[in-house]
């Protein structure tokens, strides 16, 4: 309350009471009025003066339910009339803020982030004292960011009675950039040394250049920076080390500072005698130990020192010691500089699984949800299995979250509770696309990766353009009745018009596979393709391979493939792996071997840099064997989206005398990614690529190209698929090679 509210309050009160004690001795309440209200009604103003009619009028009651409704910040004034024992309350409220809005602090995501955490928000009361204090934080914010002289205002439209529009509107200051650090004491290392490791860097020429360093100021990493210095002399073995808190001068006629640190390095430690306190019956500590990353005579690394005690929890915990504790207790020699360590392991009792509670799924069953986890009521609690767990339901892709959370029951027990957020499996699917080769297209389709919550996929497609028609109908069943056996199959019609020929088949597969372990799936598939070839080009019709005409494939494919991926849509860590075998000659006309392998690692950098940053590698390899028969579309062609983008799609191949594309039994094509967050509320992503290809006939690099680009992914498109745009550019393209930009990918996994 300002201080003109208040002394209009006070006289309010004094005049309230001076004329209730002219009123008649013993007069009673006859009724209570409201005049003023708004946004709470009469009934909740008359519990909170707590007066009743029938009680006696009495001026110091009434002067406390003043003061009491002042209390609920609703009001900016309150006064009392008795009209013959009826009271009436006058009331002005203070208005409502019906719209707010951040402006001037950075992106739309941005303002509204920074207005959440301010504590103002839509529907609030307006309140001076607290509008200056959102005014301060924001500003305190700014400063912390580097900024400097700020200014926050606030503007205010009256939309109606009792509403307002409030606009924080945020002007930033200028940007204090650090000329130099200075680390007083430091004699082993220097500023190179860590800087890779502290947010605040020195300024260096043209560093608004990707790559280099500007030298703003981020305030509120000033002492984390220090703490970043002492973790660094602790890994490097100096644990006697002191770093000083950062002393920061600053010139606010140029608005340039410079940075100092006083550390006193001490001396550098090796590791001496290591041991482990444990009970052999519980865990050997022989194998322990020669797991430990610490090893003696080493220099003491304090970062391998954590990875012990997490590798120890790690290992108790696969035993059922989910709460075990690891106490590391480190004696160091000052005159010999040796640091000896002892892991005292106090493993605690085994934890049981009491029950496993799950929510979040509105629409996927709860067995296609346990069937995923590797713990159940009953079996011991495990930190390896839950992390297993939460893994396997994200690869599922029904879901856009996952988390398990064990809740202690007693000494013994815990309950899991595994809350699901649910992704749109479903998609009907009805727009245009862009190949490099096919031209423009229509694309239709219904599909459901999680058809009724049952975790059976299933699909059915239509996509045609300037060159090709394809039409397919799809299911696959993950775990048949929750086995460990999946069944899946397929029918389609293809016509494709290549460069030097058509191609129109119609074929079907069926497939059968076991889960082995956690990783692990193997399944068997046999394939039957009719294959009708025409317009074969002048060019061709001399080779063998090309001869037009049907040809029947029938063929067996085993494979086997590896996947711990931490997500289906959008992998941070883990691997997938793939090989396969095709076998056609199992009757039908087409007589080949067919060998093919695929490598896809993923690294998420969140943890290490704190940003989202993604890293891909990639590689696949394949090779045909001609057992007879090996028909003209089976041959292997290199370019476009999964092999080398920025060159049209299967035009990197050997060619005959008369120049004409005549396919490969070679290829291999890698690619390293990097995937950065672009629109982080709808998880759009910004991807630059480098692609690297090779293939050929007898030797895989008869011919190799690369390319690089940028493009745009959407792990969770509207369409309900996974959407990527890329533009590329070849970088060695030879005169006859055949080149894109433009490459459009609906449905890939990254």
């Amino acid at each position: 309350m300002n201080s003109s509210t208040f002394l209009h309050t006070s006289r309010n009160i004094i005049l309230a009471t001076f004329l209730l004690s002219q009123a008649t001795y013993a007069e009673q309440i006859k009724e209570i009025k409201f005049d003023g209200l708004v946004h709470i009604s009469p009934e909740i103003a008359r519990e909170i003066i707590g007066l009743h009619p029938g009680e006696q009028i009495d001026a110091s009651k009434i002067s406390d339910s003043i003061k009491t409704l002042y209390k609920q910040q609703y009001f900016d004034d309150i006064w009392v009339d008795d009209n013959n024992g009826i009271l009436i309350y006058h009331v002005k409220e203070k208005p409502v803020i019906a719209k707010v809005e951040l402006k001037g602090y950075g992106s739309q995501d941005k303002n509204e982030e920074i207005l959440a955490a301010s504590g103002l928000h839509k529907g609030d009361i307006y309140d001076d004292t607290k509008i200056k204090k959102i005014k301060q934080k924001i500003t305190k914010k700014l400063e912390s960011e580097g900024y400097f002289d700020s200014t926050v205002d606030i503007k205010q439209e009256q939309i109606n009675q009792g509403s307002l529009k409030t606009d924080i509107i945020v002007k930033k200051g200028e940007n204090v950039h650090i000329k130099k650090i200075r680390f007083i004491g430091a004699k082993k290392f220097h500023y190179d040394d860590f800087k890779p490791y502290i947010a605040n860097k020195e300024a260096q020429t043209l560093g608004w250049i990707f790559g280099r360093d500007d030298g703003k100021l981020k305030a509120d990493q000033l002492a984390f920076d220090a703490m970043r210095i002492k973790e660094f002399y602790l890994k490097h073995g100096y644990l006697d080390v002191k770093v000083s808190k950062p002393f920061l001068k600053t010139n606010f006629d140029d608005y340039t500072a410079t940075l100092t640190y006083h550390i006193d390095e001490g001396s550098q430690y090796k590791v001496g005698d290591i041991g482990l306190e444990v009970d052999p019956a519980i865990i050997d500590p022989h194998t322990l130990q020669e797991n430990l990353k610490l090893k003696k005579g080493k220099v003491f690394n304090v970062e391998k020192l954590r990875k012990d005690v997490a590798m120890l929890k790690k290992e108790l915990s696969k035993k059922g010691y989910a709460f075990a504790k690891i106490i590391p207790d480190v004696q160091q020699n000052r005159q010999t500089h040796i640091a000896s360590v002892r892991y005292v392991i106090q493993p605690g009792k085994k934890v049981y699984v009491s029950n496993i509670i799950i929510s979040g799924n509105s629409r996927t069953l709860d067995r296609v949800i346990r069937r995923e986890l590797y713990l159940s009521e009953g079996e011991p609690y495990s930190q390896i299995d839950l992390q297993d767990s939460i893994k396997a339901l994200r690869r599922t892709g029904f879901f856009n979250d996952v988390k398990i959370i064990p809740t202690p029951v007693d000494r013994d027990h815990v309950n899991l509770l595994v809350k699901v957020d649910e992704a749109s499996t479903g998609s009907i699917m009805g727009g245009l696309s862009y190949g490099s080769y096919d031209g423009f297209g229509v694309n239709l389709g219904l599909s459901d990766r999680n058809f009724l919550g049952t975790g059976i996929e299933t699909g059915i497609n239509l996509d045609t353009s300037e060159k090709t028609v394809r039409g397919s109908l799809n299911f696959f069943n993950p775990r048949v009745f929750d086995s460990e056996y999946s069944l899946g199959g397929n029918i389609y019609r293809r016509k494709f018009d290549y460069y030097d020929y058509n191609e129109d088949s119609v074929g079907g597969s069926l497939k059968v596979g076991k889960k082995i372990g956690r990783h692990y799936h193997a399944s068997l598939t046999y394939l039957y393709e009719d294959t009708e070839l025409s317009d074969v080009s002048d060019s061709l019709k001399n080779t063998i391979y090309y001869q037009p005409g049907r040809v029947v494939k029938s063929s067996l494919i085993p494979a086997i493939s590896f996947d711990n991926t931490d997500d289906y849509y959008l992998p941070r860590s883990g691997m997938n792996l793939t090989g396969s075998v095709e076998y056609a000659g199992v009757g039908g006309d087409a007589k080949f071997l067919r060998t093919s392998v695929g490598a896809k690692f993923y690294f998420g950098l969140q943890e290490s840099l704190d940003y989202d940053l993604i890293i891909r590698l990639k590689a696949k390899a394949s090779q045909i064997t001609d057992r007879g028969n090996l028909p003209l579309n089976e041959k292997l062609y290199l370019g476009g989206m999964g092999t080398v983008r920025g060159f049209k799609y299967g035009t990197l191949s050997p060619r005959n005398d008369v120049d004409a594309l005549v396919g490969a039994k070679k290829l291999a094509a890698f690619s390293l990614e990097l995937s950065f967050p672009l629109v982080e509320s709808v998880q759009m992503r910004l991807l630059t690529f480098l692609d690297y290809g090779m293939t050929g006939d007898s030797k895989y690099n008869e011919i190799h190209r690369y390319s690089t680009g940028i493009g745009i992914e959407w792990a969770k498109s509207p369409l309900g698929v996974p959407l990527q745009i890329s533009y590329a550019k070849a970088l060695d393209a030879k005169p006859n090679d055949r080149t894109s930009r433009i490459e459009f990918s609906l449905g890939r996994r990254f």
